[in-house]
Protein backbone atom coordinates (compact mmCIF):
# COMPACT_ATOMS: atom_id res chain seq x y z
CA UNK A 1 0.00 0.00 0.00
CA UNK A 2 1.00 3.57 -0.53
CA UNK A 3 1.61 6.36 2.03
CA UNK A 4 -0.79 9.40 2.13
CA UNK A 5 0.56 12.67 3.22
CA UNK A 6 -2.43 14.45 4.03
CA UNK A 7 -0.64 17.41 5.12
CA UNK A 8 0.11 17.73 0.97
CA UNK A 9 -3.17 16.15 -0.13
CA UNK A 10 -4.40 19.58 2.02
CA UNK A 11 -2.07 21.98 0.78
CA UNK A 12 -1.06 22.97 4.67
CA UNK A 13 1.94 22.74 6.44
CA UNK A 14 2.67 20.19 9.77
CA UNK A 15 1.74 22.39 12.38
CA UNK A 16 -1.55 24.01 10.96
CA UNK A 17 -4.21 24.96 13.26
CA UNK A 18 -7.58 23.23 13.32
CA UNK A 19 -8.70 26.71 11.57
CA UNK A 20 -6.20 26.27 9.29
CA UNK A 21 -7.15 22.75 8.28
CA UNK A 22 -10.80 23.40 7.86
CA UNK A 23 -10.28 26.26 5.76
CA UNK A 24 -8.21 24.57 3.23
CA UNK A 25 -10.43 21.45 3.08
CA UNK A 26 -13.12 24.18 2.23
CA UNK A 27 -11.20 25.65 -0.62
CA UNK A 28 -10.06 22.47 -1.80
CA UNK A 29 -13.37 20.73 -1.86
CA UNK A 30 -15.21 23.44 -3.96
CA UNK A 31 -12.44 23.14 -6.47
CA UNK A 32 -12.34 19.46 -7.26
CA UNK A 33 -16.02 19.20 -6.31
CA UNK A 34 -17.50 16.59 -9.21
CA UNK A 35 -20.53 18.83 -9.67
CA UNK A 36 -18.67 22.00 -10.61
CA UNK A 37 -15.14 21.14 -11.38
CA UNK A 38 -13.94 20.95 -15.15
CA UNK A 39 -10.43 19.61 -14.01
CA UNK A 40 -9.84 15.51 -15.47
CA UNK A 41 -8.77 14.59 -11.85
CA UNK A 42 -11.70 16.09 -9.82
CA UNK A 43 -13.59 13.26 -8.30
CA UNK A 44 -9.91 11.54 -7.86
CA UNK A 45 -8.93 14.49 -6.08
CA UNK A 46 -11.84 15.28 -4.47
CA UNK A 47 -12.06 11.64 -2.42
CA UNK A 48 -8.39 12.22 -1.77
CA UNK A 49 -9.17 15.47 -0.25
CA UNK A 50 -12.07 13.91 1.30
CA UNK A 51 -9.99 11.16 3.48
CA UNK A 52 -7.03 13.85 4.54
CA UNK A 53 -9.88 15.95 6.03
CA UNK A 54 -11.21 13.05 7.80
CA UNK A 55 -8.00 12.44 9.43
CA UNK A 56 -6.65 15.82 10.05
CA UNK A 57 -10.38 17.52 11.25
CA UNK A 58 -9.86 14.83 14.38
CA UNK A 59 -7.42 15.65 17.13
CA UNK A 60 -7.01 11.83 17.90
CA UNK A 61 -7.05 11.11 14.55
CA UNK A 62 -4.32 14.07 13.53
CA UNK A 63 -2.02 13.19 16.80
CA UNK A 64 -1.75 9.29 16.05
CA UNK A 65 -0.99 9.82 12.30
CA UNK A 66 2.18 12.58 13.59
CA UNK A 67 2.96 9.83 15.49
CA UNK A 68 4.06 7.47 11.71
CA UNK A 69 6.72 10.69 11.66
CA UNK A 70 6.96 13.33 9.36
CA UNK A 71 10.06 11.10 7.48
CA UNK A 72 7.39 9.93 4.70
CA UNK A 73 6.57 10.98 1.17
CA UNK A 74 3.06 10.10 -0.14
CA UNK A 75 3.16 7.57 -3.04
CA UNK A 76 5.87 5.13 -0.55
CA UNK A 77 5.13 2.11 0.11
CA UNK A 78 4.11 1.68 3.46
CA UNK A 79 2.86 -1.20 6.39
CA UNK A 80 1.62 0.14 9.79
CA UNK A 81 4.58 -0.38 11.85
CA UNK A 82 4.02 -3.39 14.53
CA UNK A 83 3.10 -1.07 17.44
CA UNK A 84 1.08 0.80 15.71
CA UNK A 85 -1.83 2.34 18.11
CA UNK A 86 -0.24 0.95 21.46
CA UNK A 87 -0.82 3.26 24.57
CA UNK A 88 -2.41 5.75 22.53
CA UNK A 89 -5.66 6.92 24.42
CA UNK A 90 -8.80 8.00 22.75
CA UNK A 91 -12.10 9.00 23.69
CA UNK A 92 -16.09 7.84 22.75
CA UNK A 93 -16.18 5.40 19.95
CA UNK A 94 -13.30 4.54 17.70
CA UNK A 95 -12.99 3.80 14.02
CA UNK A 96 -13.80 7.16 12.43
CA UNK A 97 -17.08 6.48 11.20
CA UNK A 98 -19.97 8.26 12.83
CA UNK A 99 -23.22 7.02 14.35
CA UNK A 100 -24.62 6.57 10.73
CA UNK A 101 -21.55 5.30 9.30
CA UNK A 102 -20.92 8.54 7.25
CA UNK A 103 -17.23 9.82 6.34
CA UNK A 104 -16.22 13.27 5.79
CA UNK A 105 -18.78 16.07 4.25
CA UNK A 106 -20.71 14.36 1.10
CA UNK A 107 -21.39 11.38 3.14
CA UNK A 108 -18.38 9.34 1.68
CA UNK A 109 -18.25 6.00 2.99
CA UNK A 110 -15.19 4.05 4.14
CA UNK A 111 -14.98 1.95 1.24
CA UNK A 112 -14.44 5.39 -0.79
CA UNK A 113 -11.36 5.65 1.38
CA UNK A 114 -7.90 4.58 0.95
CA UNK A 115 -6.22 1.08 1.98
CA UNK A 116 -4.14 3.57 4.25
CA UNK A 117 -6.47 5.16 5.43
CA UNK A 118 -8.75 1.45 6.39
CA UNK A 119 -5.29 -0.15 8.23
CA UNK A 120 -4.55 2.80 10.06
CA UNK A 121 -8.46 4.09 11.20
CA UNK A 122 -10.98 1.70 9.53
CA UNK A 123 -13.13 -0.59 11.47
CA UNK A 124 -10.45 -3.37 11.46
CA UNK A 125 -7.86 -1.17 12.52
CA UNK A 126 -6.45 -0.84 15.71
CA UNK A 127 -8.38 2.03 16.97
CA UNK A 128 -11.72 0.65 15.38
CA UNK A 129 -11.35 -2.31 17.02
CA UNK A 130 -10.56 -1.40 20.33
CA UNK A 131 -13.59 0.79 20.26
CA UNK A 132 -16.11 -2.06 19.20
CA UNK A 133 -14.78 -4.37 21.49
CA UNK A 134 -14.80 -2.31 24.15
CA UNK A 135 -18.45 -1.62 23.50
CA UNK A 136 -18.45 1.56 24.98
CA UNK A 137 -18.85 5.31 24.17
CA UNK A 138 -20.03 7.31 27.20
CA UNK A 139 -18.95 11.06 26.94
CA UNK A 140 -16.37 10.04 29.51
CA UNK A 141 -14.73 6.77 28.02
CA UNK A 142 -11.51 6.26 26.70
CA UNK A 143 -10.21 3.66 25.06
CA UNK A 144 -6.57 2.11 24.34
CA UNK A 145 -4.36 -0.43 23.21
CA UNK A 146 -2.05 -2.07 25.34
CA UNK A 147 0.61 -4.17 23.80
CA UNK A 148 2.12 -7.01 25.50
CA UNK A 149 4.69 -9.67 25.45
CA UNK A 150 3.37 -13.12 25.59
CA UNK A 151 5.72 -13.69 28.57
CA UNK A 152 4.26 -10.38 30.17
CA UNK A 153 0.44 -11.71 29.48
CA UNK A 154 1.65 -15.56 30.81
CA UNK A 155 2.56 -14.32 34.33
CA UNK A 156 0.33 -11.35 34.22
CA UNK A 157 0.55 -8.78 37.29
CA UNK A 158 1.12 -5.21 38.05
CA UNK A 159 2.66 -3.12 35.02
CA UNK A 160 3.49 0.57 34.63
CA UNK A 161 1.94 2.19 31.38
CA UNK A 162 2.04 5.38 29.71
CA UNK A 163 -0.70 6.55 28.05
CA UNK A 164 -0.84 9.70 25.28
CA UNK A 165 -3.97 11.88 24.36
CA UNK A 166 -4.26 14.62 22.55
CA UNK A 167 -5.31 18.06 23.40
CA UNK A 168 -5.74 21.41 21.55
CA UNK A 169 -3.86 24.47 22.30
CA UNK A 170 -4.89 28.22 22.65
CA UNK A 171 -3.79 28.63 19.33
CA UNK A 172 -5.89 25.51 18.25
CA UNK A 173 -2.79 23.65 16.89
CA UNK A 174 -2.92 19.43 18.39
CA UNK A 175 -0.65 18.76 21.51
CA UNK A 176 0.12 15.12 23.19
CA UNK A 177 -0.27 15.26 27.12
CA UNK A 178 0.76 12.01 29.12
CA UNK A 179 -0.25 9.99 31.92
CA UNK A 180 0.81 7.00 33.77
CA UNK A 181 -1.20 4.42 34.90
CA UNK A 182 -0.05 1.15 37.48
CA UNK A 183 -2.39 -1.81 35.79
CA UNK A 184 -2.59 -5.15 37.33
CA UNK A 185 -3.06 -7.59 34.25
CA UNK A 186 -4.63 -11.15 35.10
CA UNK A 187 -1.96 -13.95 34.01
CA UNK A 188 -3.41 -15.74 31.23
CA UNK A 189 -4.88 -12.78 29.09
CA UNK A 190 -5.66 -13.24 25.64
CA UNK A 191 -4.98 -11.22 22.51
CA UNK A 192 -7.87 -8.69 21.90
CA UNK A 193 -9.26 -9.20 26.01
CA UNK A 194 -10.47 -5.85 27.46
CA UNK A 195 -9.48 -4.60 31.07
CA UNK A 196 -11.77 -2.24 32.28
CA UNK A 197 -10.54 0.42 34.76
CA UNK A 198 -13.08 2.50 36.47
CA UNK A 199 -13.41 5.77 36.81
CA UNK A 200 -9.86 6.28 34.33
CA UNK A 201 -11.56 8.15 31.53
CA UNK A 202 -12.15 11.53 31.23
CA UNK A 203 -14.70 13.57 29.25
CA UNK A 204 -14.06 16.89 27.32
CA UNK A 205 -17.57 18.53 29.42
CA UNK A 206 -15.83 16.89 32.90
CA UNK A 207 -17.59 13.67 33.32
CA UNK A 208 -15.48 10.96 34.50
CA UNK A 209 -15.85 7.94 32.33
CA UNK A 210 -14.31 4.42 32.32
CA UNK A 211 -10.92 3.12 30.68
CA UNK A 212 -11.13 0.03 28.55
CA UNK A 213 -7.54 -0.82 27.37
CA UNK A 214 -7.53 -3.59 24.82
CA UNK A 215 -4.73 -6.05 24.81
CA UNK A 216 -2.38 -6.71 21.79
CA UNK A 217 0.03 -10.06 22.57
CA UNK A 218 3.17 -9.22 20.22
CA UNK A 219 4.20 -12.33 18.07
CA UNK A 220 6.95 -14.34 19.88
CA UNK A 221 10.09 -15.67 18.03
CA UNK A 222 10.07 -19.10 19.69
CA UNK A 223 6.33 -19.26 21.01
CA UNK A 224 3.35 -19.25 18.27
CA UNK A 225 -0.27 -18.86 20.64
CA UNK A 226 -3.53 -21.40 19.23
CA UNK A 227 -6.30 -20.93 21.84
CA UNK A 228 -4.60 -21.89 24.98
CA UNK A 229 -2.33 -24.02 23.65
CA UNK A 230 1.62 -22.98 22.75
CA UNK A 231 3.91 -24.60 19.93
CA UNK A 232 7.15 -24.15 19.66
CA UNK A 233 10.60 -26.01 17.64
CA UNK A 234 13.49 -27.63 19.09
CA UNK A 235 16.39 -28.33 16.96
CA UNK A 236 18.17 -32.15 17.82
CA UNK A 237 20.70 -33.65 16.93
CA UNK A 238 20.39 -36.66 14.56
CA UNK A 239 21.79 -39.26 16.86
CA UNK A 240 19.21 -37.58 19.18
CA UNK A 241 16.33 -38.41 16.99
CA UNK A 242 17.72 -41.92 16.26
CA UNK A 243 18.25 -42.74 19.20
CA UNK A 244 16.47 -41.04 21.47
CA UNK A 245 17.29 -38.96 24.51
CA UNK A 246 16.13 -36.61 27.21
CA UNK A 247 16.29 -32.73 26.64
CA UNK A 248 15.40 -29.53 28.00
CA UNK A 249 12.97 -27.85 26.12
CA UNK A 250 11.83 -24.26 27.03
CA UNK A 251 7.83 -23.49 28.03
CA UNK A 252 6.74 -19.87 29.07
CA UNK A 253 6.59 -21.18 32.13
CA UNK A 254 10.10 -22.11 32.49
CA UNK A 255 12.40 -25.44 31.47
CA UNK A 256 10.80 -28.06 30.94
CA UNK A 257 12.86 -31.96 30.33
CA UNK A 258 11.50 -33.46 27.06
CA UNK A 259 12.01 -36.88 26.35
CA UNK A 260 12.26 -37.88 22.94
CA UNK A 261 11.61 -41.09 21.70
CA UNK A 262 13.91 -43.21 20.01
CA UNK A 263 13.37 -43.05 15.91
CA UNK A 264 11.84 -39.94 16.15
CA UNK A 265 10.97 -37.49 13.13
CA UNK A 266 11.82 -34.34 11.10
CA UNK A 267 8.34 -32.09 12.01
CA UNK A 268 7.31 -35.02 14.91
CA UNK A 269 5.27 -32.96 17.76
CA UNK A 270 5.49 -33.62 20.77
CA UNK A 271 2.65 -32.64 23.44
CA UNK A 272 3.48 -31.43 26.77
CA UNK A 273 0.08 -31.85 28.79
CA UNK A 274 -0.59 -28.89 30.97
CA UNK A 275 2.36 -27.01 30.07
CA UNK A 276 0.67 -24.62 27.22
CA UNK A 277 -1.58 -21.15 28.55
CA UNK A 278 -2.56 -20.44 31.59
CA UNK A 279 -6.07 -21.45 32.11
CA UNK A 280 -9.24 -23.94 33.44
CA UNK A 281 -8.07 -26.18 32.27
CA UNK A 282 -4.90 -24.84 30.36
CA UNK A 283 -3.79 -25.61 27.41
CA UNK A 284 -1.16 -27.79 26.49
CA UNK A 285 2.57 -27.05 25.31
CA UNK A 286 3.80 -28.90 21.85
CA UNK A 287 7.50 -29.11 20.58
CA UNK A 288 7.98 -29.44 17.04
CA UNK A 289 11.08 -31.55 16.26
CA UNK A 290 13.67 -30.33 13.96
CA UNK A 291 16.85 -32.50 12.70
CA UNK A 292 19.49 -30.53 12.32
CA UNK A 293 22.62 -31.93 10.66
CA UNK A 294 26.15 -31.28 11.81
CA UNK A 295 28.18 -29.81 8.63
CA UNK A 296 30.92 -31.80 6.90
CA UNK A 297 33.32 -29.12 7.01
CA UNK A 298 36.53 -31.19 8.53
CA UNK A 299 38.70 -34.49 7.13
CA UNK A 300 37.04 -35.98 10.34
CA UNK A 301 33.12 -34.90 9.88
CA UNK A 302 33.59 -36.34 6.70
CA UNK A 303 35.18 -39.24 7.00
CA UNK A 304 32.09 -39.99 9.45
CA UNK A 305 29.66 -39.26 7.04
CA UNK A 306 31.54 -41.75 4.11
CA UNK A 307 31.60 -44.42 6.93
CA UNK A 308 27.47 -43.92 7.12
CA UNK A 309 27.29 -43.80 3.66
CA UNK A 310 29.51 -47.48 3.63
CA UNK A 311 27.97 -48.76 6.62
CA UNK A 312 24.32 -47.70 6.76
CA UNK A 313 23.14 -48.88 3.51
CA UNK A 314 19.82 -46.42 4.45
CA UNK A 315 18.02 -45.35 0.97
CA UNK A 316 15.86 -42.27 2.28
CA UNK A 317 13.83 -42.36 -0.82
CA UNK A 318 13.36 -46.48 -0.63
CA UNK A 319 9.58 -45.84 0.72
CA UNK A 320 8.99 -43.73 -2.55
CA UNK A 321 9.52 -46.55 -4.98
CA UNK A 322 7.34 -49.19 -3.05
Amino acid sequence: MEYKDYYALLEVPRGASQDEVKRAYRKLARRFHPDVSKEANAEERFKAVQEAYEVLKDPEKRAAYDQLGAQWRGGQSFRPPPDWGANFEFAGAAGGAGRDGARARGGAAEADFSDFFSSLFGADGPFGAAGRRAGAAGGGDHHALLDLTLEEAYRGGPKNIELRHPELDAAGRVTLRSRTLRVNVPAGVTDGQVIRLAGQGRGADGTTGDLYLQLRLRPHPRFQLDGRDVTSTLAIAPWEAALGATVPVPTLGGDVDLRIPAGARHDQRLRLRGRGWPGDPPGDAYVVLKIVLPPADTPRARELYEAMRRDLAFDPRAADRS
